[in-house]
Order: C-alpha cells, then sequence, then structure tokens
C-alpha cells in the first residue's frame, strides 16, 4: 500500500490507496509554519486511527515548494520510506503542449494523468479548490492548456475582507437564483456563478478543439458546484489521489 499526499493552498489530502484501489482517504490543513515533526504526529494520527498496514511507498504533488522538505522528512520518519516529489525527473507519460510545460502544476498534471487513464479523450477537467483550474486535454491524449481563476472560497473571502456589511457564508446552493436577502444572493453569485462559468468555458473549449469532450469535476468544492452545472458531468472526487498512484507505478523501481 502506498501513502500518496496532495498538498493543496487550504488543505492536504492523505490517502492510502493499492493496486485494489482507494483504502482511506483524510485531510490535514495546509500550514506553511509546521515543522516535520509536527507533520509526522498527524500523519502517523492518520494512519493510526484507521489501523492502516504497512506503508510501502509514497508520493507526493504540491503546489506549496515550502512545504516539500518537512512533509518527505516526515513520511520517511514514519512510513521509513522516501517519497516521490512530482516534479522535473518524473515519468508521467504525459505529453505537454503549453509555451513552458515547466511551469504547469504538479496538480494539473496529476490530474490530466489520472483523467486520461479514466475516461475518454478528448477531456475537459475542472479542480475546483482555492483556485478553480481549468485544463484541457486534446483526442490524442496531449495537455493542451486551460483556465485559471479565483476560487468559490476566495472569492467569498475577498467580498467579506472587501466590504462592511458582507457576512461569511457556507457554500451551498440557493434555493433560487434570484436571492431576496445578501446571503443567498452571494450564494448565488459565487456558487451558482461558478457552474455557469463552467458551463460556457465548455462550451467555448469545445468549439475551439472542435468536438465534444468528457467533463470532469474535482476539487473540495466539485460536488457543491457541479450539481448547479447544465452540462453533462462527471464528479470525480478522488482524481489527484489516482492521478498520484498511477504516477507512482511508473517511477517504481
Amino acid at each position: 500500500m502506498i501513502l500518496a499526499i496532495d498538498v493543496g493552498n487550504t488543505n492536504i489530502t492523505l490517502g492510502a490507496i493499492d493496486d485494489s484501489g482507494l483504502k482511506f482517504l483524510g485531510r490535514l490543513s495546509t500550514n506553511i509554519n509546521e515543522t516535520e515533526e509536527e507533520y509526522a504526529m498527524k500523519i502517523h494520527s492518520f494512519l493510526s486511527i484507521r489501523n492502516a498496514s504497512e506503508i510501502d511507498g509514497a508520493i507526493i504533488s504540491s503546489v506549496v515548494p515550502a512545504l516539500n522538505s518537512a512533509l518527505k522528512k516526515a513520511v520517511n520518519l514514519v512510513c521509513g520510506v522516501v517519497p516521490l516529489i512530482v516534479g522535473p525527473g518524473i515519468k508521467t507519460g504525459l505529453s505537454i503542449k503549453i509555451d513552458d510545460p515547466a511551469q504547469l502544476g504538479a496538480d494539473l498534471v496529476v490530474g490530466a494523468v489520472a483523467a486520461k487513464e479514466k475516461y475518454p479523450c478528448p477531456i475537459i477537467i475542472f479542480d475546483l479548490g482555492t483556485a478553480t483550474t481549468g485544463s484541457v486535454i486534446d483526442r490524442d491524449g496531449n495537455f493542451l492548456g486551460g483556465i485559471i481563476t479565483t476560487g468559490v472560497g476566495t472569492s467569498i473571502n475577498a467580498l467579506t475582507t472587501g466590504t462592511a456589511l458582507l457576512p461569511q457564508i457556507d457554500i451551498s446552493s440557493p434555493k433560487k437564483v434570484i436571492g431576496t436577502n445578501s446571503i443567498d444572493s452571494m450564494k448565488s453569485g459565487c456558487v451558482i456563478g461558478t457552474a455557469i462559468m463552467i458551463d460556457g468555458f465548455v462550451e467555448r473549449i469545445e468549439e475551439e478543439i472542435g468536438e465534444k469532450a468528457t467533463v470532469v469535476v474535482t476539487g473540495g468544492l466539485g460536488k457543491s458546484i457541479a450539481k448547479n452545472c447544465k452540462t453533462d458531468l462527471i464528479i470525480d472526487e478522488n482524481l489527484l489521489i489516482d492521478g498520484l498512484k498511477i504516477i507512482y507505478d511508473k517511477n517504481k523501481k
């Protein structure tokens, strides 16, 4: 069994996975100030409360480079293995066609690798987290590029910190588009607005590539947003963990 760790700006997702699939999943808060010992204790607790069997290997995907060293040492301390870090020199099997392939975030690489393995191409992947990203894979499995914009939570935080009267809200759908109070109006703008944006991007991306695509939604907010979309899509909450296992298998000795 391997330990797959996806480090995002807000949360760190940990998954224990073997050849039969995902065994269990958990999340920690991302905190660049914590030491390797602190992360080691959290990883140890995560594995212990689930009575995890021996971890044979580990792999980390991170968009927070400042944490890579601490997490690598923490995993080695707890599991006795040196984790792979998704980055230059790692085999992914993904052909990247953007201007500078080195600029592509590890999370986008991992999601694309998993989607290409699991679903028919062409594919559009939306990852809804701290940022909202869209990735496009063509019919031949090449990574063409995508979009990056603010995430739902980021938008809400900007509204509440930048205005005097708007409150913090939970990210859930309002009952209707036309809000009759501040909270429902904010939910409509942020939640339904993001769903409408996804629908619009799918339409325009399909026009640009000249054919219909498989649409996959993942990320912490994926389920909440996806149910407001009119596009036929697949919700895959564990896409990145699956991608980490695929990349690990491509690189294990």
